[in-house]
């Protein structure tokens, strides 16, 4: 179907058409089909609404989004008619629908997929609540007649505001295709020293006076270092400081009669921001939206986005697709956390998907973080994003305890050196200390105390651990009992602790330090506030509580752990964990870094996270490694990879690694590619997905029959993928 003009309403005798993208798994459909819309349902089927369509044979129906209504054109022969109207409610909106397009485009999926993401599940109770308080009141007998108000509402919805085919600007959807190659070309910068103007909301502390405020009226692009602390935003409750510098920016964004949207990595993030948000704003400005809402909820928040009132959107990744009445500011925190990163296809992470929207709807665009992440390195240095600084770029006091000695008894018992027990035994007669930890558990891994060989499960060959100290250990992948285990290597019986958990560090300092109160937050056990009483508060990277006023002082033990993770990005992930962990401290506490030495502390230790990012990213380019470039990989059977290989190797650009055995029956390859030629790489590999989708043969029943060619999947940006 090629791309047709704006569409008109239909006059005379022009067939009105209905442009559908259908609820289907199937790549070879991700595209707009046409359908007659019967008479009866011409001033129900208006962009957005969902519908239900005939589709194939049998009388199937599909589920269908309505994207633009216009007419068949020069096509004479006879289509099918939209079945029913689902809903009235407008729940696609055109802005929606091109960011979806454009994410889909440049992660080689399919737009349907993003839309899933995007717009929750109907709930038909919500919805008929919903339109009965938006119903108007009715009339008084009293007054005189008034004009009608049922006068159709399309304009104000724009039906023919997303014309078919429109994605995003050219040459691609590729969001670095048109960033400038210097700083002298990038976008404005704000006007240095602009007020907020009249009626502005709060100001946001800590930095140049008016930076923030003008950056965001004059829709900047920017990467702002968080101040680290903990801050009082209203009696009683506590948050980081970083919530209440994203509050105090939507609230100034909301106070000139835009809409920002605020996302964060995970729920403990979210409760910070409400709560700073709140004692700013009223809640009804405020919608929140996450995966952890019920069904009704998360639709009632999302159905209160597409109002006419400006709203604060405030969620994990899903809330970058929020609909928003003239949107005035998106932001994201800790861009750098891998929960940013969408795990279902087209895998889009957040932080591209905001600068996809960003570039569309003009709005300002924010990344606030304590150790920003190399992809946003790479944009400031390029001239994409600015910089913007603190007033005060002070961080808290770092100690590396890297030069102290190993003899230390305590030490060889809790992974503390002396000097770091010394400051956490004087810290506790203030206040808590955390004490953060590589892993949850007990003891995670276990191995044989004869031969140190790791233990492995007689069943299934997974790992042993145990979950206490009484426990009998157990398999980490099927969970059996290992109570009569030997080892198949010296046939020893005993075991020995190779990783020590969150568990058994919490049993380690109950016996260092008897009668203080031991607290443990982790996936399981969450924690997310403890009074400002003397406790030592067990946790691991992302899941440590805030107190108030901040910890009397923070350990940050496994480091050595932590690094031996092979990963390209395990540094900055450690850097990150580290800075989020030591601005819980209190102004002027210790923060001890245990056993980590080197460029890593010394970035923490001086608060220059931005320094090692850029030497990162310099090792990276160097080495032809993400973010220099992007990557991607191609899995699937050996002909349809060699195929998606070869439609891309020629392009300007583009190196291969592989194709290497991966699962049973798959290879896998990996591909580099400059971000200029993103867009024609994305569109060969979704040509080689749609072409394998549409030959794979499902196979008959009986015996012989041929089994069903695996897919062939494409994934762009994987943060692992090195």
């Amino acid at each position: 179907m090629t791309p047709a003009e704006p569409a008109l309403l239909p006059t005379g005798g022009e067939r009105a058409v209905a442009r559908v993208v259908l609820d289907t798994p199937l790549p070879q459909l991700d595209r707009l089909f046409d359908y007659a819309i019967p008479p009866e349902l011409a001033d129900a089927v208006v962009p957005g609404v969902r519908v239900k369509v005939p589709f194939r044979s049998a009388g199937r129906l599909s589920d269908a989004f309505v994207v633009e209504v216009g007419t068949v054109g020069s096509y004479e022969g006879a289509l099918s008619p939209v079945d029913s109207v689902v809903s009235p409610i407008v729940v696609l909106t055109p802005e929606v629908w091109r960011l979806a397009r454009a994410v889909a485009d440049r992660g080689a999926g399919s737009a349907i997929d993003v839309l899933r993401f995007a717009i929750p599940g109907r709930q038909a109770r919500v919805e008929k609540a919903h339109l009965a308080a938006a119903a108007p009141p009715a009339p008084s007998p009293s007054p005189p007649p008034e004009v009608p108000t049922s006068v159709p509402s399309e304009p104000e919805r724009g039906p023919n505001s997303a014309p078919h085919g429109a994605v995003v600007p050219s040459p691609s959807p590729e969001v670095p295709t048109s960033v400038p190659e210097g700083p002298e070309e990038g976008p404005k910068r704000a006007p240095h020293g602009a007020g907020a103007g009249a009626g502005a909301g709060a100001r946001v502390e800590g930095y140049p006076a008016g930076r923030w405020e003008s950056a965001i009226d004059a829709r900047a692009r920017w990467a702002s270092a968080a101040l680290p602390g903990v801050v009082e935003c209203s009696p009683g409750r506590w948050v980081g400081r970083w919530a209440l510098t994203l509050a105090q920016a939507a609230a100034h964004t909301l106070a000139s009669g835009s809409s920002a949207i605020l996302a964060v990595p995970d729920y403990r993030d979210q409760d910070q921001l409400q709560a700073a948000l709140e004692s700013l704003l009223p809640a009804e400005a405020i919608a929140r939206t996450d995966a952890r809402q019920s069904n009704p909820d998360r639709y009632r928040a999302f159905l209160s986005c597409l109002g006419d009132e400006p709203r604060v959107i405030l969620g994990t990744r899903s809330a970058v697709y929020a609909p928003a009445r003239k949107l005035g500011l998106i932001a994201l925190w800790d861009e750098g956390d891998p929960l940013h990163a969408e795990p279902l296809a087209p895998y889009a992470h957040s932080r591209d998907v905001a600068l996809l929207r960003q570039e569309q709807s003009g709005a300002a665009l924010a990344f606030l973080s304590h150790s920003r992440s190399t992809e946003v390195e790479r944009l400031v240095e390029i001239g994409w994003l600015h910089d913007l600084a603190p007033s005060s770029p002070i961080g808290p006091r770092v100690i590396p305890t890297v030069q102290q000695a190993a003899q230390d008894g305590f030490a060889q018992l809790a992974r503390i050196p002396s000097t770091a027990w010394r400051a956490a035994r004087e810290a506790l007669d203030s206040g808590p200390v955390l004490v953060q930890v590589a892993r949850p558990g007990y003891a995670p891994v276990l191995a044989c105390q004869s031969c140190g060989q790791a233990a492995r499960c007689n069943r299934c060959n997974g790992p042993l651990g145990k979950s206490s100290a009484s426990a009998v250990p157990s398999c980490g992948w099927c969970g059996a009992l290992a109570a009569d285990w030997h080892c198949t290597h010296c046939s020893g019986e005993r075991l020995r602790f190779v990783s020590v958990g969150a568990g058994r560090t919490a049993e380690e300092l109950g016996r260092a330090f008897p009668g203080v109160r031991v607290v443990v937050a982790d996936g399981e056990r969450p924690v997310q506030e403890v009074p400002a009483k003397p406790a030592l508060v067990v946790a691991t990277r992302g899941a440590e509580p805030i107190t108030p006023g901040g910890y009397a002082a923070v350990l940050l033990l496994d480091g050595e752990r932590m690094l031996a993770r092979e990963s390209l990005r395990v540094g900055e992930d450690c850097l990150r964990w580290w800075s989020n962990a030591a601005s819980l401290a209190a102004p002027k506490a210790p923060v001890m870094l245990v056993g980590v030495g080197g460029p890593l502390a010394r970035a923490l230790n001086t608060w220059r996270q931005a320094d090692y990012a850029s030497a990162e990213l310099a090792d990276r380019r160097a080495l032809r490694f993400p973010p220099a470039v992007r990557a991607g990989t191609i899995v699937g059977a050996a002909g349809p990879v060699a195929g998606a290989v070869e439609g891309i190797r020629e392009l300007p650009g583009v190196d291969v690694l592989g194709p290497v055995d991966a699962e049973p029956g798959l290879v896998r390859a990996i591909v580099r590619f400059d971000y200029g030629s993103g867009g024609a790489v994305a569109s060969a590999l979704r040509s080689a997905v749609v072409q394998n989708a549409s030959t794979r043969r499902k196979g008959t029943p009986g015996k012989g029959a041929p089994r069903p060619q695996p897919s062939l999947r494409v994934r762009f940006d994987d943060p692992e993928i090195f």
